[in-house]
């Protein structure tokens, strides 16, 4: 894995081996910012179950002032802050080990707020609609024109609208489908959710 373009072009990104973390192809990274353009310029970026952290990695690559990574696998996060060193980018970067819920719940209470936001959920685990329901409720991690981009199986599909989030588009690369969500201001967040303990 590389980075694909920006101020690490090419520098060499590491992964786990014996463990399958699915890092998101190279093909679909290069469409996915080729859609986001300058938006991600000066992003806040949030990067949900970032395996080895390419995604993030790459919108700072691009500009993105910050990028927080939340994984719950910590051999995954010692492998995110080494490739972060590696492209130069330590100080521009956060990585969390912790369950999402848990991790988004810590970024709430510290009043985080993110930009762009990327949810990457294993295929199948039926985890990326809790997600958006939960970026739903606690709508404040999110800035009032806020992007979040699902990266998801084809066989699974939130649709055109999911809680505050209206799609904008969706693009499809064989099993693998990107949805862009802005959200909808006009729809607001929804009653605060407990705390997960």
């Amino acid at each position: 894995m590389r980075i694909i373009a920006g101020s690490a072009k090419g520098r060499v990104l590491h992964s786990l081996r014996g463990r399958e973390l699915r890092p998101t192809a190279d093909r679909v990274r290069e469409s996915l910012f080729a859609a986001l353009g300058e938006l991600v310029v000066g992003a806040r970026f949030l990067d949900l179950f970032a395996g080895a952290g390419t995604v993030g990695l790459e919108a700072i690559s691009r500009g993105a002032a910050h990028a927080t990574f939340v994984e719950s696998h910590r051999p995954a996060g010692r492998v995110i802050e080494e490739n972060a060193e590696r492209c130069g980018f330590g100080d521009r970067v956060r990585v969390m080990i912790a369950p999402v819920a848990r991790g988004l719940a810590v970024l709430r209470r510290e009043r985080a707020s993110f930009d762009i936001v990327f949810v990457d959920p294993p295929y199948g685990s039926g985890q990326l609609g809790g997600v958006i329901a939960r970026l739903s409720q606690w709508s404040e991690l999110m800035a009032g024109d806020g992007l979040m981009v699902a990266e998801r199986s084809r066989h699974e599909d939130t649709g055109p609208r999911a809680g505050i989030f209206e799609r904008m588009r969706s693009m499809s690369y064989g099993e693998t489908v990107v949805d862009l969500y802005r959200r909808d201001s006009a729809a607001g967040g929804g009653p605060p959710a407990a705390e997960p303990g």
